[in-house]
């Protein structure tokens, strides 16, 4: 079943707004949170992630209906690509070097921007790109 294409761009929003606040603050509490928000994702796909929950609860009952659908699994695969940048970013500002911590982090924010202000996914744009090639490789 597909799902309403401003969802997943929703999520990048808030994903930006958040690992934005974790590069500011240094906080690995709210990396924490958003390895949590990407795990759900990854796993359950973006309807599942907190984000995804609010999304379809508090915003899109405001929105009109949606006129564009996408299919769920790349945003999915976009949450675990994204969930290992967090995690490395959360082993980079704990256990060290920082650096590695802020190179993953900014990472996973360039590519949070990228959906949420252009509507480009690059984790969707890699699962096509591994479809495409595992396909052929059959």
């Amino acid at each position: 079943m597909d799902i309403d294409a401003r969802g997943p761009r929703f999520g990048a929003a808030v994903t930006t707004v958040v690992l934005a606040a974790v590069l500011i603050t240094g906080s690995t509490w709210l990396l924490a949170w958003q390895v949590l928000a990407f795990a759900l994702g990854a796993s359950g796909g973006v309807a599942r992630s907190p984000y995804g929950w609010l999304f379809r609860t508090v915003v899109r009952p405001r929105l009109g209906p949606p006129v564009q659908f996408e299919s769920p699994q790349p945003p999915q695969f976009a949450q675990a690509v994204g969930l290992v940048f967090a995690v490395v970013g959360l082993i980079g500002f704990t256990a060290g070097p920082d650096w590695l911590g802020f190179a993953a982090t900014g990472c996973a924010l360039a590519a949070a921007f990228l959906n949420a202000a252009f509507g480009y996914c690059l984790g969707c744009e890699m699962y096509l790109l591994v479809r495409r090639v595992t396909v052929r490789a059959q």
